[in-house]
């Protein structure tokens, strides 16, 4: 096949154009084809890495087809070692999401198909080597997702859907007109990554700060950053667990996974707002960190969880250094997979006991043993023990940010803390105290539930004993982009900044 990245993209739009055909009625037949499109997406996605030299910066698997030359818009597609593991993270978390997918019993076909719909378009986020399909697929987005929280969520979906749907798109009307101006000032009159990052290049440093500040406004409402972050929460708790899974694993990484390629053609700017950077970066890690830490309803406290996590990611961005750059992508992937398992098994005690208050649980290691261990150790990825992936990825940061910051990033310190102290408070009122007689007879998790909350989970655990895979590949390419802030560079466009 020429085109493997197309195909990639176009396996998960058939699976869904295949659920289309199948007679509404036939539910498992329908549940089960979506289950064997998205392994089928995994298996190929992870064939691909065979193709990919990781050992070389250049974009790879590219496909270019030009759509309209004088918009200068064309279906450019790629990826390095910065995007290949949030591809591979977007198959995994797809497929089990869908396995923990068996509560969903209306509207079953509509549900399936959306859901492989998601997947497509989150992986253009991902692959997209133009600035104009970059803004298509995110935009893309936004509308499985509006009918998955609004058809299949709770009490209050319509509201969570339609503030979700505002605010990205409120956003996104800075981003795009910060990419028009970028178009604008591009010799050549293309969208591509590298023709306005060559165009950039002719931009005065206050030009660049601006469209910076559009982009960042744009993308930091899914990463999302304070105080963009108001359509989270009730978005989390609304949503049906599958989609809560793809919301916090997936889709906030698609924000600061932009913020990457920003920085990459407005270095400028990515230096004069560094600090910027750091400070929300810092208020995300403890406000958020905070705000978790005063909830009982667990679906909600590890909502503010993730914009303390993303936090995380913000702080390691802003060093601007290759320890910590390596950090927040680290960060990026293990923060997928932790609350991409917590999310699952939350949801799955909710559907049993029907309440996500802390308060109303009580010992529960006797009654479901198998859902004590892996929400304990869930926790205990959330914190960033040693063992876990959280570990590397804030060990990585923690060094990058001294090196930049100096103590400041004792701050970051505190932000582990805080998380400690509701993940701890939380399995204590999960698993310690008497046993409620209202919960005497809950059921444990079953076999195929533990596959799919059980390898998250040791996902979570052999990136931690065994980071060596991930860091090699996201290693070159990490460099490269660093390569634009090394000594020389860094005084260069600090002089064009003063000028």
């Amino acid at each position: 096949m020429d085109h493997p990245l197309i195909l990639l993209l176009l396996v998960p739009v058939l699976g869904a154009l295949v659920v289309a055909l199948l007679p509404p009625e036939r539910v498992s037949l329908i549940r089960n084809t979506a289950i064997l499109v998205a392994v089928l997406t995994l298996v190929y996605a992870t064939g691909l890495a065979t193709q990919v030299d990781f050992s070389s910066a250049a974009i790879q698997l590219n496909t270019s087809i030009v759509w309209n030359e004088q918009l200068g818009t064309s279906f450019s597609l790629g990826v390095d070692g910065l995007a290949f593991p949030l591809v591979l993270l977007t198959t995994l978390l797809v497929l089990m999401a869908l396995l923990a997918s068996h509560m969903i019993t209306h509207h079953v076909k509509g549900y399936y198909l959306l859901m492989l719909l998601l997947e497509a378009a989150t992986m253009g986020v991902f692959v997209a080597q133009d600035w104009g399909l970059f803004y298509v697929f995110w935009e893309l987005v936004l509308i499985p997702l509006f009918f998955l929280i609004d058809r299949w969520g709770g009490k209050n979906r319509q509201t969570a859907a339609l503030n979700f749907v505002l605010y990205t798109m409120g956003g996104s009307i800075f981003m795009l007109l910060a990419l028009l101006v970028l178009f604008d000032a591009t010799p050549s009159h293309s969208f591509t990554f590298a023709a306005m990052a060559e165009g950039a290049k002719h931009l005065g440093a206050t030009e660049q700060v601006l469209i910076f500040v559009g982009m960042l406004i744009g993308l930091g409402v899914k990463m999302p950053l304070f105080p963009l972050h108001g359509w989270l929460p009730l978005a989390h708790v609304e949503a049906p667990s599958p989609v809560s899974i793809l919301l916090s694993g997936i889709l906030l990484k698609m924000g600061s996974y932009g913020l990457l390629r920003v920085i990459e053609i407005l270095p400028a700017a990515a230096v004069a707002m560094q600090g910027v950077l750091f400070t929300l970066g810092v208020i995300g890690l403890l406000y958020g960190g905070l705000l978790a830490w005063r909830q009982s309803d667990m679906k909600k406290m590890i909502a503010y969880s993730s914009v303390s996590h993303m936090g995380v990611v913000l702080i390691g961005i802003s060093t601007l250094n290759v320890y910590g750059m390596t950090g927040a992508v680290y960060q990026m992937v293990a923060h997928g997979l932790v609350a991409g398992a917590t999310f699952m098994l939350i949801g799955l005690l909710y559907e049993r006991t029907h309440t996500r208050d802390i308060n109303d649980y009580g010992s529960l290691i006797k009654v479901t043993p198998r859902f004590a261990f892996l929400i304990i150790l869930a926790f205990v990825g959330g914190v960033g023990l040693p063992s876990t992936a959280g570990f590397v990825a804030e060990l990585h940061v923690l060094i990058g940010g001294f090196s930049t910051w100096g103590w400041m990033i004792v701050l970051l310190s505190l932000g582990v803390l805080v998380t400690a102290a509701y993940s701890i408070r939380t399995v204590k009122h999960l698993y310690t105290g008497p046993v409620r007689l209202d919960m005497e007879k809950v059921d444990d998790l079953h076999p195929l539930e533990m596959v799919a909350a059980g390898s998250l989970i040791a996902g979570t655990m052999l990136l931690g004993f065994y980071p060596t895979p991930l860091l090699d590949m996201m290693d070159v390419s990490v460099q490269h982009l660093i390569s634009q802030f090394t000594a020389g560079s860094m005084a260069q466009l600090s002089g064009g900044i003063m000028q």
